[in-house]
């Protein structure tokens, strides 16, 4: 069975991020996205469950939205306002219907990172 995971890294402080909000949504027919999930990290920068698994798990275009901006708002961390991070979208397909997708952020206020780990 396939699954989707992730988790976030604060490269600034170099430590998991807590509380940031990440939706995921799923590319629909005519080209609109569907909201599939909402969901916070941890206080280890993961989600509870995975994203998605089982039966949810299937071929298709993805995006995951990390509100980025919102969590290092809350760390006081300096950064311009209205930041330069604000929510992170990243857009990715799911091929294999048995895989492990694991798509982490690492980031900073100005700079993010993203890798298909496992």
């Amino acid at each position: 069975m396939g699954r989707l995971s992730t988790h976030v890294l604060d490269t600034t402080s170099g430590r998991p991020a807590a509380g940031v909000v990440i939706e995921l949504h799923r590319l629909a027919e005519g080209d609109r996205w569907q909201l599939v999930r909402r969901t916070e990290t941890n206080a280890d920068g993961r989600t509870d469950a995975p994203l998605l698994s089982a039966s949810d798990f299937s071929i298709g275009t993805y995006m995951l939205s990390f509100h980025i901006g919102d969590y290092f708002r809350r760390q006081a961390v300096p950064t311009a306002e209205p930041p330069f991070l604000d929510i992170v979208p990243l857009r990715f397909t799911i091929s294999e219907p048995d895989g492990h997708y694991h798509v982490p952020l690492l980031a900073t206020p100005w700079s993010y990172a993203t890798y298909r780990g496992s």
